[in-house]
C-alpha cells in the first residue's frame, strides 16, 4: 500500500493513503466534517495518541476497532475536531449582541452551537449580565459541542490567567475568581456566571437536537467551514427554522452565506437575519 508521505517509514505506526481516506469517510459520516487532503499529517498526529493509549499497532487495526466499539467513536471525533477559541474573540459580535439585547429586552433564548472549551458562551453570558445588570436575566443560554472533553472543561470554567489579560479590570473582577496557592496563574468563572449557561453535547449531523424554539440568537462561528456546501445549507436551514423572525445568526470571520438568500439576509459583518 502506498504511503501518504515519504516520511511514513519513520513513523511509529503504519499509515497508508487508504487509512487516511477511511478516516475522512468516517469523520464525514459521523460529524459532517470534510477533511482536506492536506490534513493527512494532522490526522496521524492526533490519532497516533489513541493508538498508543490502546496499544494498537496500526491505523488499519485502529479503524477496525472504531467500527466495532461505539465508545471509541467518541474518542475518534474528539481527537479530530479543532477547538480554537478565546474570550470575546471577534469582539464586534459581542457589541452587536449587546445592541440587540438593548433593543429586544424580551429575548428568551441564545444558542452557542460550538462552545468548545467555554470561552465563547461565557463571553455571551458576560454580555447578557452586563446589559441587564444581573446574573439572573430571563434568558436561557444553551452551549453545545460535539466534543465531550471540551464540554467538561467548559463546565469546570477554569482557564489560564493570561487568557483574560485583555479584558477590562471590572470584567475580570466581576466574572472571575483568581487562583491562589496551587491554583496560582489560573482563574475560574464565578459560580453565578456558570449557572447562566447550560452545556450539552450535540452533533450538528444528528437528526435530534436538544434545542427548543424559538431561538433569538445563534452563535455558530467557524464551524460551517468544516462542512461541504450541501451540508452547510442543510444545517443552516435547520437552524433558521428554529429562529424567531427578528433573530440574528452570528457566523465566523471566514464564513459567508450570501449564496443562501432564501435562508438568511446579511445585516452586518458576518451577522445575518433569518428568512422565516
Amino acid at each position: 500500500m502506498t504511503a501518504i508521505q515519504s516520511t511514513d517509514a519513520q513513523r511509529e505506526f503504519p499509515y497508508s493513503r487508504r487509512d487516511f481516506e477511511r478516516v475522512k469517510s468516517l469523520l464525514f459520516k459521523q460529524a459532517g466534517i470534510n477533511l482536506a487532503d492536506s490534513k493527512d499529517a494532522l490526522v496521524y498526529s492526533r490519532l497516533a495518541r489513541r493508538l498508543r493509549t490502546l496499544e494498537i499497532n496500526s491505523f488499519k487495526e485502529y479503524l477496525a476497532y472504531v467500527d466495532s466499539c461505539k465508545d471509541e467513536m467518541e474518542h475518534f471525533i474528539n481527537a479530530l475536531t479543532t477547538n480554537l477559541t478565546a474570550f470575546f474573540r471577534e469582539p464586534h459580535h459581542f457589541d452587536a449582541l449587546a445592541n440587540y439585547l438593548r433593543k429586544r429586552p424580551q429575548t428568551k433564548r441564545i444558542w452557542c452551537a460550538a462552545s468548545s472549551t467555554g470561552e465563547e458562551p461565557y463571553s455571551i453570558a458576560m454580555t447578557v449580565a452586563s446589559v441587564f445588570g444581573t446574573f439572573t436575566p430571563n434568558i436561557h443560554i444553551l452551549a453545545t459541542d460535539i466534543d465531550s472533553k471540551v464540554l467538561q472543561k467548559a463546565r469546570e470554567g477554569v482557564y489560564a490567567q493570561n487568557s483574560i489579560n485583555h479584558l477590562p479590570y471590572d470584567d475580570k473582577a466581576q466574572f472571575f475568581y483568581r487562583g491562589k496557592g496551587a491554583q496560582a496563574g489560573r482563574v475560574r468563572v464565578v459560580d453565578e456566571l456558570k449557572k447562566m449557561v447550560q452545556f450539552e453535547p450535540l452533533n450538528l449531523m444528528s437528526p435530534d437536537w436538544c434545542v427548543k424554539a424559538p431561538v433569538d440568537v445563534i452563535f455558530c462561528r467557524n464551524v460551517m467551514i468544516y462542512f461541504d456546501r450541501p451540508t452547510q445549507r442543510k444545517i443552516l436551514a435547520r437552524m433558521v427554522k428554529l429562529m424567531s423572525c427578528d433573530g440574528i445568526y452570528v457566523a465566523g470571520h471566514s464564513e459567508n452565506f450570501t449564496m443562501y438568500p432564501e435562508l438568511v439576509v446579511p445585516m452586518g459583518k458576518t451577522i445575518y437575519r433569518p428568512v422565516v
